[in-house]
């Protein structure tokens, strides 16, 4: 099986997706994980939503950790995001982001960890609402475009409505599902990445290692 990931291997150099999304330095040094996260950049056209003081964080965390466990489940950290829309965050998205933070595989999250997460989704939101350029709170098709250009990555209009259909779920994306699509678009193209040794944007694998390289994936 051959995989392609440029329509167009001329005009779709394959460095465009090769670096995606670099976590800062200093968030490395203070969490250590096997499968670090990867932090979003983007433009500084918007002003910072920063990171709350660690008290009120930690009342936050107790609030919602409603059998005083010290761990919270993802059905609890579902209580305490948003999603800019009155709406409970997307199940999908939360379950993605305890696997990515539960550094002892548990199901659950401590406080720490928590911690580490919210400083994700904080910066997951700095990045959504730079490209929500009419601050609908929804990015439309044409503000997909810019995000995943501005991220080096070169997509058809064809695949872009294939996008907007696999992550919208009222007729454009919002915050939750934005961070899900570039959560799970980053991990594919890691995992294309490992088998592109020559990176030339081309693989050529087995159906199984296909079916392998889809099922390891945070999907």
């Amino acid at each position: 099986m051959s995989w392609n990931m440029n329509n167009n291997r001329q005009n779709y150099p394959y460095q465009n997706y090769q670096q995606y999304s670099q976590q800062p330095q200093q968030q490395q040094q203070q969490f250590h994980h096997h499968n670090l996260p990867q932090y979003p950049s983007y433009p500084t056209n918007q002003p910072y939503v920063s990171m709350p003081n660690p008290q009120w964080l930690r009342s936050v965390f107790d609030k919602v950790d409603k059998d005083k466990s010290g761990q919270i489940s993802s059905n609890e950290l579902q209580g305490a995001l948003s999603n800019g829309t009155w709406k409970p965050f997307n199940p999908e998205t939360v379950r993605l982001m305890i696997g990515m933070f539960d550094k002892d595989k548990t199901g659950s999250i401590n406080f720490e960890e928590f911690s580490h997460l919210w400083r994700y989704v904080t910066d997951w939101l700095n990045c959504f609402r730079s490209f929500d350029r009419d601050n609908s709170g929804n990015i439309d098709p044409n503000e997909l475009r810019q995000a995943l250009t501005t991220f080096g990555y070169r997509f058809t209009d064809s695949f872009l409505q294939i996008l907007m259909k696999r992550y919208d779920r009222e007729g454009h994306v919002t915050f939750d599902d934005f961070i899900q699509l570039c959560v799970q678009l980053q991990s594919l193209t890691n995992a294309f990445r490992q088998h592109d040794t020559d990176m030339d944007g081309w693989i050529k694998i087995s159906y199984e290692q296909f079916l392998t390289m889809v099922l390891n994936i945070a999907l």
